[in-house]
């Protein structure tokens, strides 16, 4: 009997629950505990680990920005998602490499496996659809609406179900697998944010979702936003109360811990771990079966700290080990499951693009001084991966919309005030109220008093190679086209029609929203701020009623719309919040005209803008075959 015939048998004898690719992960343990695999976002590939021997095995690129992979069956297939190309790519261990990739819709983020590995699911964030892929095919079988912006997903222990989860909003959405149907939904409280994994208990009607909550009407550090984990009862009726909510800080004796990013479950259900990326440590927990507390730290123990980021966590098969990617340190840790001693530490990948844009990348996600001093909020909370985090704050100058920073390189000055013209200049913010941090540089900066844009006569570029690191991670975010386009430079009908409105001398849109960015934000003094007529919509607004032009590409994105967020909808930014057409001429046009209008926004960018322009700052990491300087 061949051993891959014996494994076959071996895996119909053994309970669901100790089966790989059952949740998302940038991790997946094969199901003899032999083989590990890692997707490495930053670096493009996918790492194979022999537990075993405790060696790094081989190293498959895969493509931009991999973000959850999964064993298929017993192996050697694996299937990852590539977020940024759209594809799911199929990897044969045994020979080390890519064997095949699909397309498939926008943003595919998490992926599971069924037990016997002829079906795959997938969610696709942005887009808010789960695809089913029939594995001997490699045929995308079914597409199913769900929501926009979902992340994380979970295979049922019985296989009949799949958990999603609402990346902005901590919701959960119950997919019955035979009907493809929606059966459940369990709404997260309107404070929740940022859920990107789900995970099932092996055997009792729950699951648990790491999550923030961010209260958008306090710009304090220890009142803004807070680590939180849901446990939804599955089993309880629809007007019972269906979710358990842990606050993480208070779990741990006001032991902050920021950004739970994932968790995992022993295999006996037993055990549960937390992971924390903003401050590199853990909570290793026991299971309490109990239907209230449901979890307790073993032994009362405070947080434990692992690695630099850590991003991914999983258990062996049997129980006796846990493994925890830390992504910044480019390694996964070896721990003991029971005491979380370490074991190793096995290298995965090498430090990408820059080591500047590395450490920038380290201080943006952490929460750890000398960012903060209260270890509540770090860049990222706010700015995940270089995207908004779907908010409007109230901040002290008023309503302020979260951007995303996809293109900030070329589209300075900063905030929608426009009171910032370089990056550095959030060493205010490091040092402000918002933070509390000692911040970056050594000695002291202008104060700030009041809304004066002081940080407009402080030059703070070059006094500080970390707050320079800082600058050059986060402007180097680069734009995606449009999934709402047919090929690239390729627009439908409908968005063609809308590109003539915008362009149209009677609508006047690009009088502002010109150039490759759809901008005219220079840094040419005095800078070109404008009244649009919105700063009256918010009597909290303190520097208004003028505000800097925003960047139209990856609009289609957005949650919300204009710096106050109380747009809903494009339309609402063309209609409702156009009065008196001081934001572009738009009440002339008809329902077919703002339709395609709105068309040709989402659309944007339906090209690369290009890399360089006269307003591009040189803070940025700029790959080898850029002919920027």
């Amino acid at each position: 009997m061949t051993n891959r015939i014996l494994l076959s048998l071996l895996a119909l004898m053994l309970p669901a629950f100790v089966f790989a690719g059952s949740s998302n992960s940038l991790m997946d343990v094969r199901f003899d505990g032999r083989m590990l695999l890692v997707a490495n976002t930053d670096s493009g590939t996918v790492s194979l680990v022999d537990l075993s021997t405790r060696q790094l095995v081989a190293e498959m690129p895969v493509g931009e920005k991999p973000e959850s992979v999964t064993w298929i069956g017993n192996g050697p297939l694996a299937a990852v998602t590539v977020y940024w190309t759209d594809e799911v790519v199929f990897l044969d261990t045994e020979q080390r490499k890519v064997v095949e990739r699909i397309k498939v819709s926008n943003e595919p983020y998490g992926i599971v496996a069924s037990r016997e590995g002829r079906r795959l699911w997938l969610t696709h964030d942005y887009w808010g659809t789960v695809s089913e892929i029939d594995v001997p095919t490699r045929k995308v079988v079914r597409e199913i609406p769900v929501a926009r912006f979902i992340r994380g997903i979970a295979l049922s222990p019985d296989e009949t179900r799949l958990y999603i989860t609402g990346y902005y909003n901590a919701d959960l959405y119950v997919l019955d697998i035979a009907s493809g149907k929606l059966i459940d939904h369990v709404p997260g409280h309107e404070q929740y944010n940022l859920a990107r994994q789900v995970v099932a208990h092996p055997h009792r009607p729950k699951v648990y979702i790491p999550h923030i909550r961010t209260r958008t009407h306090i710009a304090d550090s220890a009142g803004s936003i807070f680590p939180e984990l849901s446990i939804v009862h599955l089993d309880r009726p629809k007007d019972a109360k269906r979710r358990t909510r842990i606050a993480m800080d208070t779990f741990n004796n006001l032991a902050v811990p920021t950004n739970p990013w994932e968790c995992a479950i022993s295999p006996d259900g037993k055990t549960f771990y937390l992971i924390y990326a903003g401050t590199d440590d853990m909570n290793l927990c026991n299971v309490l079966d109990d239907d209230y507390q449901e979890i307790e730290r073993r032994g009362n123990t405070a947080l434990i700290p692992v690695g630099t980021h850590p991003r991914a966590i999983r258990t062996s098969p049997d129980g006796k080990e846990v493994y925890i990617y830390n992504t910044m340190d480019f390694e996964v840790g070896i721990y003991d499951a029971q005491t979380m001693r370490p074991v190793t530490r096995i290298k995965v990948t090498q430090p990408p693009k820059s080591p500047e844009w590395v450490r920038g990348k380290i201080l943006f996600n952490t929460a750890k001084p000398p960012l903060t001093s209260r270890r509540w909020i770090a860049c990222a909370s706010c700015h995940p991966d270089g995207h908004h985090d779907g908010r409007t704050w109230q901040n002290p100058e008023g309503l302020r919309r979260t951007p995303q920073l996809f293109g900030l390189a070329h589209t300075h000055p900063l905030h929608w005030s426009a009171d910032r013209d370089e990056v550095q200049d959030f060493e205010y913010t490091i040092r402000g109220r918002l933070m509390l941090g000692r911040g970056l540089i050594s000695g002291p900066v202008k104060p700030k008093l009041g809304f004066e844009p002081v940080e407009l006569e402080e030059k703070l570029s070059g006094r500080s190679k970390d707050l320079d690191a800082l600058a050059v991670y986060t402007n180097s975010f680069s734009f995606r086209l449009s999934p709402h386009i047919l090929a690239p430079g390729k627009l439908t009908p409908a968005a063609e029609r809308g590109k003539v409105l915008f362009f149209s001398k009677e609508t006047g849109c690009a009088n502002c929203h010109s150039g490759p960015y759809y901008t005219d934000s220079s840094l040419q003094r005095p800078f070109r701020v404008h009244d649009v007529g919105t700063g009256q919509d918010d009597p909290t607004e303190k520097m208004g009623p003028k505000y800097d032009t925003p960047t139209l590409l990856g609009i289609y994105r957005n949650a919300t719309f204009l710096h106050h967020g109380k747009a809903k909808t494009l339309h609402e930014v063309l209609t409702a919040y156009n009065r008196g057409d001081k934001h572009g001429k738009t009440s002339h046009l008809s329902k077919q005209e703002l339709d395609d209008l709105v068309a040709f926004l989402l659309s944007l960018p339906y090209d690369y803008p290009p890399e360089e322009t006269p307003n591009t700052i040189p803070y940025r990491f700029v790959p080898r075959n850029n002919k920027s300087p």
